[in-house]
């Protein structure tokens, strides 16, 4: 039987700003990112996330980013290599507070936004991000890119890794994601992205923006839950890979 894992990023509201659906998309998921307070959360959203998760049995990650927080992370930062290490080490160590408080096991770290994209592409940053992960705590999963520098970085230290795709992007032929300012970047239709998703999972393959297929590693798939639109997005391509007998299960 086919296996693969379901994570979306949660607790990314900030004191009075609410974002995302985190009660509803929670039910749907294997494996929640959980953010540390730089590119969104605070304390206390981060510890009633942590909480939310441990009621429905859902693997907790950290979710690390620039500190950023009127970019919500989104914006390219050039910082050095031992600046990466400790933000990435500060911000698992937020987290873990939270789950030690819970009495729960934190599980994996998958980077946010522009730090994902960058050490996608960038080995020294990637080994920096992989470096502090292990400092912290050598037993947590690295998730990222299917196939990107921060896979390779990580397998280089012995860090344990996770191959993620997008049910909703488009890819470029060296396996990124397209930009999202391009025309195309994002699926809006759902059948074809849950037919590119049971594709990725069973002939590890995606045809690109340009219409070439290229192999890809399908273990944890992202998806979103930020409005209602997407939230029915996730409750379908659930039902598609239980119908095509693809078990969901966090990482491991």
């Amino acid at each position: 039987m086919y296996k693969v894992d379901l994570n979306c990023d949660l607790g990314e509201s900030f004191g009075n700003y609410k974002i995302g659906c985190d009660e509803e998309v929670i039910k749907y998921i294997s494996s929640a990112n959980i953010a540390c307070g730089f590119h969104a959360s605070d304390p206390l959203v981060m510890y009633n996330t942590v909480k939310l998760a441990k009621e429905y049995g859902i693997s907790v990650g950290a979710h690390p980013g620039f500190q950023d927080l009127a970019g919500f992370g989104r914006r390219n930062m050039n910082i050095s290599y031992k600046e990466a290490k400790t933000i990435v080490e500060y911000q698992i160590g937020a987290l873990k507070a939270f789950c030690i408080a819970h009495g729960i096991k934190m599980n994996h770290v998958k980077p946010h936004g522009a730090l994902y994209n960058m050490a996608g592409k960038d080995i020294n940053l990637a080994l920096a991000i992989c470096e502090g992960i292990k400092e912290v705590d050598s037993d947590l999963i690295l998730l990222a890119l299917s196939g990107s520098k921060m896979i390779e970085a990580a397998k280089n230290i012995g860090l344990k890794c996770a191959n993620e795709v997008f049910a909703d992007r488009a890819y470029k032929e060296d396996g990124s994601l397209v930009d999202r300012s391009v025309n195309g970047a994002v699926i809006t239709d759902k059948e074809i992205a849950i037919k590119r998703v049971i594709r990725m999972i069973k002939e590890n393959k995606v045809t690109t923006i340009n219409g070439a297929d290229i192999p890809i590693h399908a273990e944890s798939i992202c998806v979103h839950g930020d409005n209602i639109k997407a939230l029915e997005f996730v409750k379908d391509i659930k039902k598609f890979l239980e119908k095509e007998n693809i078990k969901i299960a966090p990482l491991e």
